[in-house]
């Protein structure tokens, strides 16, 4: 999804192939989730060089692409891609994708307003969720951002897409990437032009 946005939009691609079983690249130093069951309990130095080898790096370079365009005065959007699983502790989630974002910023919030109602136009029976299924404001890099840059510069959105979508790959994967890019441009260029 991350490669099909950056791609369709001209935007940097930042990625990562490290599983969160090694080290949550969206939490916190000291976050108790920062480290998987798998990790957790690994020695202390070990646990040190994975963040140092695999956490830091990813987060400098996302950190360093929104002062770069920051400090040229620009307006910065970053959608940070993730999945999520259709069901947790035996209760099924009622999305196909959702948009997290800090409701105590308007331009998260009028982004994803925008961003879902452009979803709800191109595919009706989709079923979008705005902080869900997670808290838009809670631990994670946008949050981390969020208190390095003003709402005016940065606005942060964690999209979240449900990984039935995601695993059942051919066409309705497919589809749904070239609905998330169509209406997100759509809602990018509306809130550009509305000045939100």
């Amino acid at each position: 999804m991350a490669r099909s946005l950056a791609s369709a939009l001209g935007g940097p691609l930042v990625i990562s192939t490290v599983s969160r079983l090694l080290v949550d690249l969206n939490r916190s130093i000291g976050h108790p989730g920062l480290f998987s069951s798998v990790t957790r309990g690994a020695p202390a130095a070990c646990r040190a060089q994975i963040v140092e080898r695999h956490y830091r790096p990813y987060r400098a370079r996302v950190e360093s692409l929104v002062e770069r365009a920051v400090s040229r005065g620009r307006r910065v959007i970053h959608i940070s891609s993730h999945s999520f699983t259709p069901m947790l502790n035996g209760k099924v989630r009622g999305a196909d994708v959702g948009l997290l974002y800090d409701p105590a910023r308007p331009g998260e919030a009028a982004l994803c307003a925008l961003w879902k109602a452009s979803l709800s136009g191109i595919a009706p029976r989709l079923r979008i969720r705005r902080n869900y299924p997670y808290a838009g404001k809670g631990d994670g890099l946008t949050s981390h951002l969020r208190r390095r840059f003003s709402p005016d510069a940065y606005v942060g959105v964690e999209l979240e897409v449900n990984q039935r979508i995601v695993l059942a790959a051919g066409r309705p994967w497919t589809a749904l990437r070239g609905t998330l890019i169509d209406s997100l441009r759509a809602s990018s260029r509306a809130m550009v032009q509305g000045d939100l």
